[in-house]
């Protein structure tokens, strides 16, 4: 998906880029006397109902370690690093329960741990959307709380090699008014309608990044063995091993493009150094497009600026910094603070938070130097610009910035570090997956897609190996994946055309039905055209629960909405026939079906179509010369076809079979 599509949505979802990394972080903290539980174990904790429980944390090395569940327990020596995982046996749902580790005389004591079924929920924006902006929300969630519905979200960490442990304390907290506000919209309407069903506790973890690609969420051992991401996966590897040795390199490789692309470039750097005079340069306060400045030179300006301004800061600010906030930037930047250079970025709707390594600062004058390629420059907000500190104190900057232009230049763009948020390879795994995956779980939830658009056929590739992926590294093979197909957005057509997006749907679909513990959300009826971030969540969370009930739960229902098996011609007809219509298919607002394709090999036209049990029939004069049907073959296409279920059907591209 082009970034620019991306921005009006995502500014709601202000999006971190990749936070400092935990090099080569592989065990967290070092070990003390006193044990300790991994992070994901917090008071009010849900563990997985009907299977071995497997808890783990960390203790003294070599220490025999006692844990118990209510009277459950087991014994395990820490090994020479302190780490240690004891299995307890499987346990009906119920609790509420302690959870104890004691070793060398020491306790650590988990409060109201209940027993029953844990959804992991993943993806992009759409996953991690909040509940409080869901349509319904203002007296939907309001509601008592329920002590047998609970939730983590997993704070957001991107890291070079996986952890072995989360890298973040977070909380498990219950489902209540003040608090499920902020929980991922989609995965608490799916777990709120199964916990009416079950009866049992639920709990759900949220583990969720708001603009990524599916290639930062596969591990590398997964990802590694794509031809085509196994350079940036060893430069990731470095980057765990050797950081100041993998950002140099890529830095090196960053200058040369510029050097290729770009005239000016090697004499322009001479403006990085600090003590550079830059006063003869003009003033810019940017609060928007620089296009919109009101500044004659920049209304049509695309390409370079250089921005530059200083910031005095005290010792003991200097000493209590740890990262630069610059808010969006269009489109692509290089950061550098007292000539060191600090981050780089490479989407327009992306919140620049760049680390300060220790010394980058010091008292007194700080320059802070921007090159900005693209036709925006600062777009975000002045006021959240500043340097932050490690109390989240923040020290703003000065909204007026002396610049320079550049080369013009349109239509280029600089490759992002292997490791860079949002278009990272395998670092949102390591950090946010890897640290969990053996927490046990009824299921997972994937919502993403959006980001991938742009080479959707890829997806074909990487949706099964990272559900593949995922099921390994929680020694769960059968775990079911549930899918929400991407809904409505973009233009609107009027005439049949390509769709990436449509392509996507279609690759998402066919994964979902190559699976046999996998199924398929359709969400397309319930988008916005115009905001990627539709807010029908509870209608997105009831459809996941439903498919739940049939691929986890395996209930006699099908899983989702009508799916097109074959297309067969006639004389002067095609004939579609669909599995899952319910007690028959039906149409919407009129007694044809919308959205049909008949392809030729040379172009497709629409046809309307007429639904009649499970079988919609396309009236074609030339039936002879179709050789393919589409339906619903576009970014954000009007529907109307349904089955009795109330569920739409789902979008698809068929060859048509000989009669």
């Amino acid at each position: 998906m082009s970034a620019a599509r991306l921005v009006p949505a995502l500014v709601a979802l202000t999006l971190a880029s990749t936070p400092a990394f935990a090099q080569g972080q592989v065990t967290p903290a070092a070990a003390t006397d006193a044990p300790r539980f991994a992070r994901i174990f917090t008071d009010h904790a849900v563990l997985q109902r009907g299977r071995p429980i497997a808890v783990w944390g960390y203790a003294k090395p070599r220490a025999t370690v006692r844990v118990t569940l209510g009277d459950a327990a087991a014994s395990v020596r820490a090994d020479a690093r302190g780490s240690w995982r004891a299995t307890l046996p499987a346990h009906d749902a119920g609790g509420p329960y302690a959870l104890t580790a004691t070793a060398g005389g020491a306790q650590a004591r988990l409060a109201d741990v209940m027993v029953g079924d844990v959804y992991l929920c993943s993806g992009q924006s759409n996953m991690e959307f909040p509940a409080r902006l869901s349509t319904g929300a203002w007296s939907g969630l309001g509601a008592p709380a329920d002590p047998g519905l609970r939730f983590v979200t997993i704070t957001k960490a991107s890291e070079p090699a996986p952890l072995a442990d989360l890298r973040d304390a977070v909380a498990w907290k219950t489902a209540a008014p003040d608090t499920v506000g902020d929980a991922s919209a989609v995965c608490f309407y799916m777990a709120r309608s199964l916990r009416k069903t079950l009866k049992v506790p639920i709990g759900f973890v949220a583990a969720d990044w708001g603009g990524t690609t599916i290639e930062g969420w596969i591990s590398a051992t997964a990802l590694r063995t794509l031809p085509a991401y196994a350079p940036g996966i060893g430069q990731v590897a470095r980057l765990a091993s050797d950081p100041a040795g993998a950002k140099a390199d890529d830095a090196r490789r960053q200058e040369a493009w510029w050097d290729a692309h770009l005239a000016g470039s090697a004499s322009q750097r001479a403006w990085i150094a600090p003590g550079f005079d830059d006063a003869a340069w003009p003033s810019i306060s940017p609060a928007g497009s620089w296009k919109e400045a009101g500044i004659p030179a920049l209304a049509g300006f695309d390409g370079v600026m250089w921005l530059r301004q200083r910031i005095t800061l005290t010792a003991t600010q200097a000493a209590a910094a740890n990262s630069l906030l610059l808010g969006t930037i269009d489109t692509f930047d290089t950061c550098w603070v007292n000539g060191q250079r600090v981050g780089s970025g490479t989407a327009n709707w992306a919140t620049r938070d760049y680390p300060l390594p220790a010394g980058t600062l010091h008292a007194g004058a700080n320059e802070i130097v921007l090159r900005v390629l693209g036709g925006g420059g600062l777009t975000g907000d002045p006021q959240a610009r500043g340097i932050k500190t490690g109390d989240g104190t923040l020290i703003p900057l000065d909204r007026a910035w002396r610049y320079q232009l550049g080369a013009r230049a349109t239509g280029l763009s600089v490759a992002p570090a292997p490791w860079d948020v949002p278009n990272s390879l395998t670092t949102l795994y390591n950090g946010m997956i890897a640290p969990i995956a053996g927490y046990g779980y009824t299921l997972a939830a994937w919502y993403q897609g959006e980001s991938n658009t742009a080479a959707a056929r890829d997806y074909a590739t990487l949706l099964p190996m990272m559900m593949a992926d995922w099921r390994r590294a929680a020694g769960q093979p059968t775990l079911p994946f549930l899918i929400v197909q991407l809904a409505a957005y973009g233009l609107p057509r009027s005439e049949p055309g390509e769709s990436d997006w449509a392509t996507l749907r279609d690759i998402q679909a066919k994964v979902a039905r190559a699976d046999a513990h996998a199924a398929l959300a359709t969400a397309l009826d319930v988008g916005d055209r115009f905001d990627i971030h539709p807010s029908q969540k509870s209608v997105v969370g009831e459809r996941l629960a439903r498919a739940a009930r049939a691929r986890a739960y395996g209930e006699p229902i099908a899983a989702g909405g009508p799916e097109a098996l074959a297309v067969t011609r006639g004389t002067n007809t095609l004939a579609i026939r669909f599995r899952d219509a319910g007690a028959g298919l039906r149409t919407y607002g009129a007694d044809v079906a919308i959205g049909f394709e008949a392809c030729d090999a040379t172009r497709c036209r629409y046809v309307p179509g007429k639904a009649a049990g499970d079988v919609v029939t396309l009236a074609v004069d030339d039936a002879a010369a179709v050789t393919r049907v589409r339906y619903a073959w576009a970014d954000a296409p009007p529907v109307n076809l349904y089955s009795s279920d109330d569920l739409p059907a789902v979008p698809f591209e068929l060859k048509v079979d000989a009669p």
